[in-house]
């Protein structure tokens, strides 16, 4: 089994800058058998959807509401780290790392509890 923990979630200004980052821990062989990590957000009511993900062969993908302003990146040890810059209101939403085969089409095996990001002056 696989745990996974965000954080870096907080308040920001618009224009601001946040980094979130998701803490990887479990069995080895679990770990070692994940391909792909990623995030997604939630505001409530709504569906939770695609913000950006990254395999382990560095093939990475980004929703078109963040690109340019977003950058994922994963460590030796399959943390996962997304800057967040140029944030916006419409950024506003609960942020959920996952990981699995292949995030974006969700094939997803583990979730994390998500952290709330809150963009407003």
């Amino acid at each position: 089994q696989v745990q996974l923990v965000e954080s870096g979630g907080g308040l920001v200004q618009p224009g601001g800058s946040l980094r979130l980052y998701c803490a990887v821990s479990g069995s080895i062989s679990s770990i070692l058998s994940i391909n792909d990590m990623g995030w997604y957000r939630q505001v409530p009511g709504n569906e939770r959807e695609f913000v950006a993900s990254m395999t382990r062969g560095g093939r990475v993908v980004y929703a078109d509401s963040v690109k340019g302003r977003f950058t994922i990146s994963r460590d030796a040890v399959n943390n996962v780290y997304l800057q967040m810059n140029s944030l916006n209101p419409e950024d506003t939403a609960v942020y959920y790392c996952a990981a699995g085969f292949l995030i974006r089409t969700r094939q997803i095996d583990y979730w994390g509890s998500g952290t709330l990001v809150t963009v407003s002056s």
